[in-house]
C-alpha cells in the first residue's frame, strides 16, 4: 500500500467528507481527483489561461501534474456542468522533528474568473482537507500573495489557516500575466486540519471577520498612496492593502510595487516581533497582534 493511500475513516473523516460533498452539491460541482493524462493536460491549459501565461509555460505542467498523481501526491479539479472550471495540486511535506507526510503543501489553486463567487475555491479546499485526512495527514500548508485581498479574506477568515511566516521574493521574478515585474512576495499559511476553527469552518459555521479595530500601521492617503504611521507598544494593529491591486499593476505598476514594500515591511515587522495575524476583515485590513512593534526598516 502506498503511503498515501486512504486508510482513515473516523468520526473526523466521515465529517470531512460530507462538508465537502455538501458544499460541491450545493454549487452544481463535482470535484474529483485526476488522474489520466489528458485531465492533466486539461488542468494545464486551465492554469494557463488563470495567470495568463505563454502555452509553452504554464504554471505547473501536465506532466508533472501526472507525476504527483502517479505518486500519491494531490491533483484535483472541480467540473461545472462538466466541465473543469477550477485545479487544485499539493505534495507531501516533511519538516525536520516530525513524522514523514505529516503536512500536505498545496501547490497551486485555480479557478476561472467566470465561477468566482460560486464558491469553487472553498469546494476544492474542502475536498483537499477530506482527502488529507482520509491518510492521516494534520496540516495543509499554502503560500499566497499579501497584497491580494479576497484571497488573504478567504484564506485567513473563511477557512481559518494561520499565517506561518513572511517570505520575501519567494520565487523570485515571475513572468506570468499576473506577477510579472512585481515579486513574489508570499505569506505561508498552515490550516490545522482538526482545529475546531478549521472543523467549523468547513460546516459552514465560521466565527465572524474580525472587526477593523485597533492601531492603523499602514493605510491609504488621498492619492490612493501607501501611508505609514508611527508604530507603538503593544495591542491590536491594521494593516490596509489596495482594494485590487491586481487592476492596480495594470494602470501603476510603481504605485504596486510601492504597496508592496510597505505591506512588507509593516507585516515583517509585526511578525518578527513575535507578533502574529489574527485575520483579515471585510473592508480589508489585516489584524495584527503583537507585544511590541518597533520602527525597524525591512525594505
Amino acid at each position: 500500500m502506498r503511503m498515501t493511500e486512504p486508510t482513515m475513516t473516523s468520526p473526523e473523516v466521515l465529517e470531512a467528507r460530507v462538508a465537502a460533498d455538501t458544499v460541491a452539491r450545493a454549487r452544481g460541482l463535482t470535484v474529483r481527483l485526476l488522474t489520466e493524462p489528458v485531465e492533466h493536460r486539461e488542468a494545464e491549459q486551465l492554469l494557463s489561461l488563470i495567470w495568463r501565461t505563454d502555452p509553452g509555460s504554464p504554471p505547473v505542467s501536465g506532466d508533472l501534474m501526472r507525476a504527483f498523481a502517479h505518486a500519491g501526491a494531490y491533483v484535483a479539479g472541480a467540473f461545472l456542468d462538466g466541465e473543469l472550471v477550477g485545479v487544485a495540486a499539493g505534495f507531501l511535506a516533511h519538516h525536520p522533528g516530525e513524522v514523514p507526510c505529516a503536512e500536505l503543501h498545496s501547490h497551486i489553486t485555480g479557478v476561472v474568473p467566470q465561477v468566482q463567487g460560486r464558491q469553487v475555491g472553498f469546494a476544492l479546499k474542502l475536498h483537499q482537507r477530506a482527502w488529507a485526512l482520509e491518510r492521516g495527514i494534520e496540516a495543509i500548508s499554502w503560500t499566497f500573495d499579501p497584497l491580494v485581498r479576497r484571497n488573504a479574506y478567504f484564506n485567513l477568515t473563511k477557512l481559518g489557516a494561520r499565517v506561518s511566516s513572511y517570505l520575501v521574493d519567494f520565487y523570485g521574478e515571475m513572468a506570468d500575466g499576473v506577477n510579472a515585474g512585481q515579486g513574489s512576495d508570499r505569506l505561508l499559511v498552515r490550516w490545522p486540519l482538526r482545529a475546531a476553527q478549521v472543523v467549523a469552518a468547513a460546516a459552514g459555521e465560521a466565527p465572524a471577520p474580525p472587526e477593523a479595530k485597533g492601531v492603523v500601521l499602514l493605510d491609504a492617503d488621498p492619492d490612493g498612496k501607501p501611508r505609514r504611521h508611527a508604530p507603538q507598544a503593544g495591542g491590536t494593529f491594521l494593516c490596509g492593502v489596495p482594494d485590487d491591486v491586481e487592476a492596480l499593476r495594470r494602470s501603476d505598476p510603481a504605485l504596486a510595487q510601492d504597496w508592496r514594500h510597505e505591506v512588507r515591511a509593516v507585516l515583517r515587522t509585526a511578525l518578527g516581533d513575535g507578533g502574529r495575524v489574527t485575520g483579515m476583515t471585510r473592508a480589508g485590513w489585516y489584524v495584527l497582534t503583537s507585544e511590541t512593534t518597533t520602527d525597524r526598516e525591512t525594505r
